[in-house]
């Protein structure tokens, strides 16, 4: 009891020597530290970092109720020819040279039969099918502008060749028999059909040619 209490007395006496000590102490840390180091207000970080704010933008166009409303839309104007020309985008081949190149074939028919050197038959049915799509073109193009074509005049010369040549072939098998090859009878030699048959066909091969190149 007499050491506890000896104790606590000697605490008494060196505490408040202690506490003026470390007193001392920080009050000449603080002199020497005075005018160093960073004196006045923080800036706030915060203030730089705030989240922004997101802004609602305005159409420049007035919103039309029931747009989408079929009943609404007004029909396509398919008579309009900027609308069928521009909007639609029409193709830009004329019917002129779809027409041509439907003849194509026709006449590498009757071209392959000279070439062949096909019965008399044979090349009148199809140079009466081949003259007879010529005549519609004919008719069809008479006095447009399509007619003054060079393709177009190539084709009505090569009509005119495919009917008399036609018409010849026919009368050389009724006629031949009873005509001397001379004179009138001339005209019905097979050397003399052949060498036009040989002719109408350059003429076919160069129109095929030209129609091919035709745009």
């Amino acid at each position: 009891m007499r050491k506890l209490l000896a104790i606590i007395i000697l605490l008494n006496i060196t505490l408040p020597s202690q506490a003026w000590f470390w007193d001392k102490k920080d009050k000449a840390l603080e002199a020497e530290l005075q005018g160093k180091g960073y004196a006045g207000t923080l800036p706030d970080l915060k203030k730089n970092h705030q989240k922004k704010e997101q802004k609602v933008s305005t159409p420049i166009f007035e919103s039309q109720k029931g747009f989408d409303d079929p009943s609404d839309l007004k029909p396509v104007p398919r008579d309009n020819p900027a609308f069928i020309d521009i909007i639609t985008k029409k193709d830009k081949t004329s019917k002129y040279v779809v027409d041509i190149n439907e003849l194509i074939p026709i006449i590498e028919k009757l071209a392959d039969c000279i070439e062949e050197e096909g019965n008399v038959q044979l090349f009148v049915t199809r140079a009466n099918v081949l003259s007879m799509n010529l005549d519609h073109l004919q008719r069809k193009y008479d006095g447009q502008p399509e007619s003054y074509y060079e393709s177009f005049k190539k084709l009505m010369e090569i009509n005119g060749y495919v009917k008399s040549l036609s018409q010849l072939r026919k009368e050389a098998i009724t006629y031949q028999r009873y005509l001397a090859y001379q004179s009138t009878g001339s005209v019905y030699n097979p050397e003399n059909i052949n060498q036009q048959l040989q002719y109408l066909l350059d003429e076919l091969n160069t129109a095929v040619v030209m129609l091919k190149q035709e745009e």
